[in-house]
């Protein structure tokens, strides 16, 4: 490692950042504004999301919330349906939950101090040091993938990013880089590069402003650097949902804490621990548990879906000749197609409904 530089070599890399994004930068909304809310809605959006991704969310949101105190006025079922696809649903709850603070604790206006910032629900560091930095020029270095990575392979740090040591480490020397610098314009500088031009895959070095001063490239080990520890081990789920159409009447279900997709609607639901194999036996007797012996299914549609730290093998039923007792399945409900339109869904649901129940 040779983190620690010399002075005229970080100099060199502040500016060098700086005037490569004054040449390159992307025209984004929030850019144009120093409005703390704004900042906040970008910033939460787009965390793990790619710009790409979250612009329309971003829109959506601030055309139905654009102030602090709409956002507050908020009912959950509102924000999830809003969020609805980017997954971390916690995320939306916790951004109704920040709204309403900052509109009793804040008197409505949204706090622009790193200090006030990061007492904040669902505001960590990063976010905290995003929002005091862009919309006050606060001297608080953001910490994000893109950062990471400039920082290791440019001083040369293999440290794991996601170690106590590596954590130490990489915020010392961000903080010290940003010290000096314009603050908003140095945050983005070293994010917009590290998305742009030192890309995880295939980075552009070739044309780099960096290249002479960047130790990865000096010694083979862009792809290696940054270092991260082993990612912990994936679930795999086993998902067979039920769906019971009558007429204009569906069944359905929310789903509660404990679990992901929380207070979000999905259908009635058997997990099994294995792909479910249609004529088997327990299969089907857990199947007539719950909707009567009579009960038939016939299968729809089968969908991969990948969360962070989940595979979700999700097989879809039509449902025939069924029975509930809602005194033993108080969780179910039956709603109109057009009101389960309104509810939040998980994605995998709303695919699913855009295709087969329009």
């Amino acid at each position: 490692m040779r983190y620690f530089g010399c002075i005229f070599g970080r100099m060199n890399f502040q500016n060098e950042l700086i005037k490569w994004y004054h040449q390159h930068k992307r025209a984004l909304p929030w850019r144009e504004s120093t409005d703390a809310y704004v900042i906040w809605l970008s910033e939460i959006i787009l965390q793990q999301t790619r710009v790409e991704q979250g612009l329309p969310y971003f829109y959506r949101f601030l055309e139905s919330f654009p102030t602090v105190g709409d956002f507050a006025a908020a009912t959950e079922n509102q924000v999830l349906k809003l969020w609805q696809g980017l997954g971390y649903y916690s995320r939306g709850r916790n951004m109704l939950f920040t709204a309403r603070e900052v509109m009793e604790k804040h008197g409505g206006q949204f706090p622009v101090a790193y200090a006030e910032l990061v007492l904040l629900k669902g505001i960590g560091a990063y976010t905290a040091a995003a929002i005091s930095s862009f919309s006050n020029n606060e001297e608080k270095a953001v910490l994000d993938g893109n950062v990471f990575r400039v920082l290791a392979r440019y001083f040369g740090i293999d440290k794991p990013i996601n170690s106590t040591e590596g954590k130490k480490i990489f915020s010392q020397l961000a903080q010290d880089l940003i010290i000096g610098q314009p603050a908003a314009v140095y945050n983005q500088a070293i994010m917009e590069f590290g998305a742009l031009q030192c890309k995880p895959k295939s980075p552009l070095c070739a044309s780099c402003p960096l290249i002479t001063g960047c130790y990865a490239f000096q010694h083979q080990k862009i792809d290696v650097l940054p270092a991260k520890l082993k990612k912990t081990k994936v679930r795999q789920r086993w998902f067979n949902y039920f769906v019971a159409k009558d007429e204009d009447q569906l069944l359905v279900k929310q789903r509660v804490a404990g679990d992901i997709w929380q207070q979000l609607y999905d259908f009635p639901l058997v997990e099994t621990g294995a792909p479910p194999q249609i004529n088997d036996p327990e299969f089907i007797a857990s199947i007539q548990k719950m909707f009567g012996s009579q009960a038939k299914i016939q299968s729809i549609a089968q969908k991969k879906h990948l969360l962070t730290h989940q595979i979700i093998y999700v097989h879809f039923f039509a449902l025939e000749n069924y029975m509930i007792n809602f005194k033993l399945y108080p969780a179910l409900k039956s709603v109109s197609l057009a009101e389960f339109h309104q509810l939040p869904h998980p994605k995998v649901i709303e695919e699913f409904t855009a295709r087969y129940l329009t």
